[in-house]
């Protein structure tokens, strides 16, 4: 079972503050920057596809992970210090990265999740070369890198003084130089279609979850979707299922665009959504037509049906076949042994949408049990924490995951 422990050290993502030497409209947070690099790195990567490119999108999806363990450990050294650092002390430079995996050691008992993270952070300090088929990979999640973070410079932008951001600004133009080649950064940088769902999605990042209460720390919609992506790629490691590639990448990227329709619908709060039997369905079916109305006619369409089908029927497990009669694609909806056994391959398209759920559920009570350790609590956090339990009872397992057994581990950390 997964270390407790991780997953809150995962979730400390959410307290880490960007840019603050600079005023900030809103608040600018480490797990939020992560989810939009994610966002990016899909687009940019699937441009690369579209044009014949291989892209090693399983490296991609554990360096995201690993990058935000690497953050959330040296929070307090600014990303110049750490260059510097890098550029003229390279010795002390690798000495930092092996006292960053020091700090992971006894949180992660996976040994060959923590030899990728230690693979990487080699990777990231220069010691170890990256494997050729990782190159375009390492390029494409460096290149959504610096797009997210000059999103976020254009942001803070307006209410600050131009002298604090001229050399912010030179810096960051010149770093994006080097990825102009790559056709999704093109597009992005000179604000073309896919800026324009860019900047759909990043209304996810002004939605604050539970808007109801007070709580800290505050998570915003779209990071969020990023932790449930995180939490998907762990619990799926933990079942011991080796899954084909296109299982995996599934995976990763339902739980990173799940909550995709509240772009344009809003976070609609799970108890107002439970109101009626009917509303749930009422509800999806008109995410789905506004979703169809105004976000897919920004999606460029090497990616589009995909898109659509990671967010409908998002927490059930679904595959992809054929009819023999017409051989047209069908989705149908399996159980978890049938899908280990007749559909783990990449032709099915598989998508674990119960782990995605579970997920989810895992994300919103650590939400609601952090507010209340902290102190800040509320009829809702208390409330919906219960509910999650009750969900769970302790013997319960999903997806060959023990949920309720983690959900107490986590109660009681």
């Amino acid at each position: 079972m997964i270390d407790s422990r991780l997953i809150y050290k995962i979730f400390e993502g959410f307290s880490i503050q960007r840019w603050n030497d600079l005023i900030r409209p809103f608040e600018l947070v480490e797990m939020d920057k992560a989810a939009e690099k994610m966002v990016a790195a899909y687009i940019i990567g699937k441009y690369e596809e579209a044009q014949g490119h291989s892209i090693d999108w399983e490296w991609i999806m554990y360096a995201s992970l690993f990058d935000l363990l690497r953050k959330i450990a040296l929070c307090d050294i600014k990303s110049p210090v750490q260059r510097m650092i890098r550029e003229q002390y390279p010795q002390e430079y690798i000495r930092l990265n092996e006292w960053v995996l020091e700090q992971y050691r006894d949180l992660i008992h996976d040994e060959d999740l923590f030899s990728r993270f230690t693979i990487y952070i080699g990777q990231t300090a220069g010691s170890i070369r990256f494997a050729k088929e990782s190159e375009l990979a390492s390029r494409v999640l460096r290149a959504a890198h610096k797009f997210s973070s000059l999103r976020e410079l254009e942001m803070v932008a307006p209410v600050n003084e131009e002298e604090r951001l001229t050399k912010i600004r030179k810096e960051l133009n010149e770093d994006i130089q080097p990825y102009l080649d790559l056709r999704g950064m093109q597009l992005l940088v000179t604000r073309q279609r896919p800026f324009d769902f860019i900047m759909m999605i990043e209304q996810l990042r002004f939605q604050t979850r539970w808007n109801q209460t007070p709580r800290v720390p505050h998570t915003s919609v779209l990071g969020h979707c990023f932790f449930v992506a995180c939490l998907t790629l762990l619990l799926m490691r933990d079942t011991g299922v080796k899954l084909c590639p296109k299982r995996l990448f599934n995976d990763f990227f339902s739980a990173l665009f799940h909550d995709l329709p509240e772009a344009v619908t809003r976070d609609i709060i799970s108890p107002v959504k439970q109101a009626t039997d009917e509303l749930p369905g009422v509800v999806k079916h008109i995410e789905d037509e506004i979703v169809r109305r105004e976000l897919v006619p920004l999606m460029d369409s090497s990616y589009s049906d995909e898109l659509m089908y990671f967010t409908s029927d998002e927490f059930k497990n679904r595959v992809v076949v054929y009819s023999d009669e017409s051989d047209e694609e069908l989705i149908e909806t399996v159980d978890w042994h049938t899908m280990n056994k007749l559909y783990n391959a990449d032709k099915f398209l598989p998508v674990d949408g119960r782990t995605v759920r579970l997920a989810d559920h895992i994300a919103a009570f650590i939400e609601a049990d952090s507010s209340i350790k902290y102190g800040i609590t509320s009829t809702h956090l208390r409330g919906g924490k219960e509910n999650i339990l009750k969900a769970y009872p302790e013997d319960t397992e999903i997806n060959g995951i023990a949920i309720g057994k983690l959900l107490r581990a986590l109660s009681s950390s």
